[in-house]
C-alpha cells in the first residue's frame, strides 16, 4: 500500500515533510527519490522541523559535503548521493553506519544505495507534475513504516487542509 499526495507548492512539501517528521525516531530511514529539482531537499527540511531542529533553513543539501548532521529531539543524518557513482565511494563516507542508529537517516538519491538498503524503510517518491504541483507517493517498506504511514494518514484526514497536504489531495493506491 502507498500514499499518494499532490502537492501544489514549496509550502505544502515542506509541512507533509513536518508532518512525517513528527512521527520518526531514532533508527528510522527515509530513503527520497525523484529527479534533479523535485524537491527531495524541500521535503527535508520539513522533516528537520518535524524533528525539532531549529532553524530548519541551515538543511541544505549536502551535495558536496556528502552528508550533513543536524541535531533535533534525535540527530538526523542527511545525506545526498547524487554525485556518487560506485557503492564504493558511498562506503568511504561511512553512511551505513548511520542507518539503524540513534538518530534518523534521509537519503536523497537512495536508489544508489538500493544494494545496501534494509528491507524496512520508509521510501518517498517525487515527481514533477507542473512547474509547481508534485505528485509525492510515500510506500512504506514493513511493519513499522505501515503504521507509521496509518498514523499519518489519521492525523492528516482528521485535520484535512488545515494541516497541510490532505483532503481532496490525498488518494490512496494500491502498491
Amino acid at each position: 500500500m502507498s500514499l499518494q499526495v499532490v502537492s501544489r507548492s514549496t509550502v505544502d512539501t515542506q509541512m507533509l515533510g513536518e508532518q512525517v517528521g513528527r512521527l520518526l525516531d531514532a533508527g528510522d530511514l527515509v530513503c527520497l527519490y525523484g529527479e534533479l529539482g523535485s524537491g527531495k531537499t524541500v521535503l527535508t527540511k520539513g522533516i528537520a522541523r518535524g524533528l525539532g531542529v531549529a532553524y530548519e533553513r541551515a538543511v541544505r543539501s549536502p551535495s558536496f559535503v556528502l552528508m550533513q548532521r543536524y541535531q533535533g529531539r534525535v540527530p538526523i543524518y542527511h545525506a545526498d548521493l547524487y554525485r556518487l557513482d560506485r557503492l564504493t565511494d558511498i562506503a568511504d563516507i561511512g553512511l551505513r553506519e548511520f542507518l539503524g542508529g540513534e538518530g534518523v537517516a534521509v537519503i536523497e538519491w537512495a536508489n544508489k544505495l538500493e544494494a545496501w538498503l534494509p528491507a524496512e524503510r520508509l521510501e518517498i517518491s517525487i515527481a514533477h507534475q507542473t512547474e509547481e504541483t508534485r505528485l509525492i507517493t510515500i510506500t512504506p517498506q514493513g511493519a513499522r513504516y505501515r503504521q507509521l504511514l496509518k498514523q499519518w494518514q489519521s492525523q492528516t484526514m482528521s485535520c484535512g487542509e488545515t494541516c497541510g497536504p490532505g483532503g481532496d489531495n490525498v488518494e490512496m493506491a494500491s502498491a
